[in-house]
């Protein structure tokens, strides 16, 4: 081998010896920023999803709370601590306790979305949620309460308020127990906040109130609806009046009573003018002692106008039957008295007391001679 040859071979090796230590040392360099660009990226990710996590927790540890009636731990996931909507529907009143705890325990989540904004330190956590529906509970406890009152009032008997929430207690446990619990589900989305270092749910809404409730603020609504009169307007006049046929007549039964249309009478009443004298016969259907006074509420129309109560001339043992509390089982023929203003045409609307919107109802229409 010649010296060039030599020399040409040398310079060779050498060269590759050079490029060789330069692509080793300029992968290293990559690694090390490879990792840099993975530790920064990791940290921020694990820190997003970290405080993603703990705002879905603050729902998750409230709706848990929430199903135990934990109210001093419901209080600390709520950014304003204020629970004083529980009171408009005394979940709070210890009177209730029982009942509610019952109630909500049987109530069940899960988180289905969660729509968290890092920047801003807020979250939306939407939560599916399976509660009891307690309408059928509440309203037929409320109409029993109603009834007993009226009973007691009647009777003279004085109850203390402290008494009257003992009361509804104790007649809302019983008709729980006899009744299997139905079931609502509801998406209720929570705003959330991050206040130093915690997650907050921003207040409590009425979707809670009244998933907590057991749906008692529907059945206030139709409480007060059907207790309250027909819309009068002046001279007793309304905007709507039943539309019986001819044929159709006050015979109807509901768990608590019997009645049945048996004749009506026209009279005068105490100052000689003309009354309606409606008789019909109740019977009580229920387990405890009633009257028709109590149970029973009928409405009568002429021309358009409400008939007003009157008291006739004489007296007889069926008027004094509306007010007679008969026992379970027992039927007395009743008579209710109104006051007419001519010859026309009669209708009569006859429904439950304290009814609610599902509550049935009788039309008739009478000839007034």
């Amino acid at each position: 081998m010649n010296t060039e040859n030599i020399e040409n071979t040398e310079m060779s090796n050498t060269e590759t010896s050079v490029e060789t230590k330069k692509k080793k040392k300029f992968p290293l360099f990559l690694l090390f920023l490879l990792i840099f660009i993975l530790l920064i990226g990791g940290g921020f990710a694990y820190y997003y999803f970290s405080e993603r996590n703990q705002a879905q927790k603050a729902v998750e540890a409230f709706l848990s709370n929430a199903q135990k009636m934990d109210f001093a731990s419901m209080e600390k996931y709520l950014q304003n601590s204020d629970l004083s909507s529980l009171d408009e529907v005394d979940l709070r009143n210890p009177t209730y306790t029982e009942f509610f705890q019952d109630i909500n325990k049987n109530m069940s989540f899960k988180i289905t979305q969660n729509d968290f904004d890092l920047q801003n330190g807020t979250a939306k956590i939407t939560a599916h949620i399976k509660y009891v529906d307690g309408s059928a509970i509440y309203q037929d406890a409320i109409g029993e309460f109603l009834r007993q009152m009226v009973s007691s009032a009647l009777s003279e008997q004085t109850i203390t308020p402290e008494e009257t929430h003992q009361k509804l207690a104790s007649i809302l446990t019983e008709k729980a127990s006899q009744m299997e619990y139905s079931f609502t589900e509801s998406d209720v989305v929570y705003p959330v906040i991050k206040i130093k270092d915690q997650w907050k749910i921003a207040s409590l809404d009425e979707n809670t109130v009244k998933i907590m409730s057991a749906n008692f603020q529907s059945v206030i609504k139709d409480l007060e609806s059907s207790l309250s009169s027909p819309e009068i307007k002046e001279e007793n006049t309304v905007d709507s009046i039943p539309s019986p046929s001819k044929e159709d007549t006050i015979n109807m039964t509901t768990d608590k009573f019997t009645i049945r249309y048996t004749q009506h009478k026209i009279e005068k009443d105490f100052s000689g003018e003309p009354c309606l004298l409606l008789y019909y016969d109740y019977t009580n259907n229920s387990n405890v002692a009633s009257s028709a006074m109590v149970d029973v509420n009928i409405q009568a129309y002429q021309n358009g106008k409400v008939c007003n109560a009157a008291i006739p001339e004489k007296n007889n043992a069926a008027i004094d039957n509306f007010m007679k509390e008969v026992g379970p089982g027992e039927t007395v023929n009743v008579c209710q008295v109104f006051t007419i203003s001519g010859k026309e045409d009669v209708t009569l609307q006859a429904s439950e007391t304290f009814r609610f919107n599902n509550g049935k109802t009788a039309s008739q229409i009478l000839k007034i001679q």
